[in-house]
């Protein structure tokens, strides 16, 4: 037992001089010192082969989308679901499409599925050029659409999870059309993210034909259901918006970008990025309408720039002490942002 932990030891020490060596010095140094030595502890943890297997697929699988979307980091993205089995004569199928179009001419990108029915569609109306499919491998028999199939932009993988994390990470919206348990699934992902604050805030979109009831009955079910019965807060289905019209619902998502950039915590602050000029007048008026997500203080313009590690000088950015649960109401306060 001592012999093995001496080993690992040199072991480890290989590893530290080995980076020191190969990378310079910066924020990403301590980063890859860490991820290599948990790979190492790995060896000690004595873990079966399933395990191991497990983890390094998610790694390379990670790894890889990761590297696919780099070149298109800077262009927004709308994560789009819906049922694989509608077919391409359904209303829903020729709504997608027609949502896809819409939103792509706006300069977004879809990532959806990479199969057939929704995801088709959503692929057909913004292109293969301005998709992204991320399928996944099911022991029955999904193959790429013929929009996405050979594209670069497609990516396998093997686990949901990883699947999803890409699916939030690399989006900026969340879009629902009509289907399924996987629909459900994903939608109900996104929701409870950004409710409970772990995803940025984003718009969060169900859609259907103006004949239909689906995302109506389904909306009055959660409202009777989980409102009525106090199982989530009475504002926290605000967070969901319907459109049964494809110019509305683009317009919502790219409105959501019109002056709130992006956001996130700083240290003890919530920190929100915006693109017009923070007045006097604004900060007072948020300190009236949303004193109650509150803790401490008042909305303030952040003045030191720097103190935000994104590099994005020409964005202003306020500060306040944030409750760190009323996020229905933290959009709330992005859209008054947004009417400025």
């Amino acid at each position: 037992m001592r012999r093995e932990k001496k080993n690992f030891d040199l072991f480890r020490q290989d590893l530290r001089e080995l980076i020191d060596a190969e990378l310079p010095e910066g924020h990403d140094h301590r980063i890859y010192q860490d991820m290599l030595m948990n790979v190492a502890q790995l060896r000690q943890e004595k873990l079966d082969i399933l395990e191991l297997r497990l983890l390094n697929t998610a790694l390379k699988e990670l790894r890889y989308a990761l590297t696919v979307f780099k070149p298109y980091r800077n262009v927004p993205k709308a994560a789009v679901f819906g049922s694989a089995r509608t077919r391409s004569d359904h209303p829903d199928y020729v709504f997608a499409s027609e949502f896809g179009r819409k939103l792509a001419k706006k300069g977004w990108m879809v990532i959806t599925g990479g199969a057939s029915g929704i995801m088709e569609a959503a692929m057909v109306g913004a292109g293969a050029s301005s998709s992204f499919g991320l399928n996944i491998l099911l022991p029955f028999e999904q193959s790429a659409n013929a929009v996405i199939l050979g594209n670069k932009k497609l990516v396998f993988f093997r686990y949901f999870f990883t699947r999803k994390l890409m699916f939030l990470k690399e989006s900026s919206a969340t879009v629902l059309f009509p289907g399924g348990f996987g629909t459900f699934d994903e939608g109900f992902e996104s929701f409870t993210l950004v409710q409970t604050g772990k995803a940025r805030p984003r718009p969060l979109i169900v859609m259907d034909t103006p004949k239909s009831s689906f995302w109506r009955s389904t909306l009055a079910l959660l409202k009777r259901n989980l409102g009525g019965g106090g199982l989530i807060s009475p504002e926290d289905l605000t967070l969901i918006q319907h459109f049964q019209d494809a110019d509305a619902s683009v317009k919502a998502i790219t409105g959501f970008y019109r002056n709130y950039d992006s956001s996130r915590f700083l240290r003890d602050r919530y920190l929100i990025r915006v693109r017009k000029p923070v007045t006097q007048s604004l900060l007072r008026r948020l300190d009236r309408e949303f004193k109650d997500i509150l803790t401490e203080g008042c909305f303030e313009r952040l003045s030191d720039v720097a103190e935000d590690d994104v590099k994005a000088p020409d964005l202003d950015r306020i500060a306040f002490h944030f409750d760190r649960s009323g996020y229905a109401r933290l959009r709330q306060l992005i859209d008054v942002l947004n009417a400025v």
